[in-house]
């Protein structure tokens, strides 16, 4: 029995090894190990996507277009508001409008930037030379559209001559833009005078050339008999015309009328 325990114990020792094994490695604490493991190549196409999306948000090619149309908009409305109240006094700026601008009123149509600069010198010009003063008031500003700016403005006036008392008529100006933001086209209408002796309601057509032209759809009113002769404001629309339809002179340059 000496003999036969130390081999029996032996053998169990030997065979309990294995069994404690297992629970040696349970006991013993796990390898951290990443919960998302992402490879090389993984990493570097989510970076190179990450890197195309901000690009992408940081420079919207396809919205500069409509960036630069609110730009120049706001430009033209700020520029527009500056510019019209001292039409009488200094030049525009003409970085707002088109190279082909057209101007329209209910009788005359003018096509280019040239003869739309020489339109505004001419009232700077003969508004010195047929009145004593004279002014613009912008009264409102808005836009019925996104492409349309409108303006109400009134002109006043006392004319040189003594038989004439001062007066005033009101007008909209209508400028369209091109998708760019630029000013393209510029019309005159929706005229209305107002004097103060013995009003009728006649076209603007009748006013201006006291002939039988075609009644005009804007209101417009006048006084007394129709005289183009005698009404200093019909001197002075017939004055800034003939100066503009006369392409093949000079243009003059500001400080020839020195009236004051």
């Amino acid at each position: 029995m000496a003999f036969v325990l130390p081999n029996l114990q032996h053998s169990l020792l030997t065979q309990s090894k294995p069994k404690e094994k297992p629970i040696h490695q349970a006991l013993s604490p796990p390898k951290p190990t990443s919960q998302f493991p992402i490879s090389s190549s993984t990493s570097s196409c989510c970076l190179q996507s990450s890197t195309a999306q901000v690009a992408h948000v940081n420079t919207p090619q396809e919205k500069q277009p409509k960036d630069e149309f609110y730009l120049n908009l706001g430009l033209a409305v700020r520029t527009l508001r500056e510019d019209l109240p001292l039409i009488f006094i200094k030049d525009l700026d003409y970085d707002i409008y088109r190279d082909d601008i057209t101007f329209m009123d209910p009788l005359n149509k003018f096509t280019g930037i040239e003869k739309y600069k020489l339109i505004f010198w001419a009232l700077r010009f003969h508004g010195k030379i047929l009145f004593r003063e004279i002014a613009l008031d912008v009264y409102r500003v808005w836009q019925p559209s996104e492409n349309v700016i409108l303006i109400r403005w009134n002109l006043r006036g006392v004319p040189r001559v003594p038989w004439e008392t001062k007066g005033e008529f009101q007008g909209t100006s209508r400028y369209k833009l091109d998708r760019n933001g630029k000013i393209y086209e510029h019309k005159v209408d929706n005229l209305a005078f107002n004097f103060p002796q013995n009003i009728k309601a006649v076209s603007v057509l009748d006013l201006v050339t006291a002939s039988a032209c075609p009644a005009s759809p804007n209101p417009t009113f006048l006084w007394g008999h129709v005289d183009s002769y005698s009404s200093s404001w019909i001197a002075f629309y017939k004055a800034v015309k003939d100066t503009v339809v006369q392409e093949e002179a000079l243009l003059p340059q500001d400080g020839l009328a020195t009236c004051s």
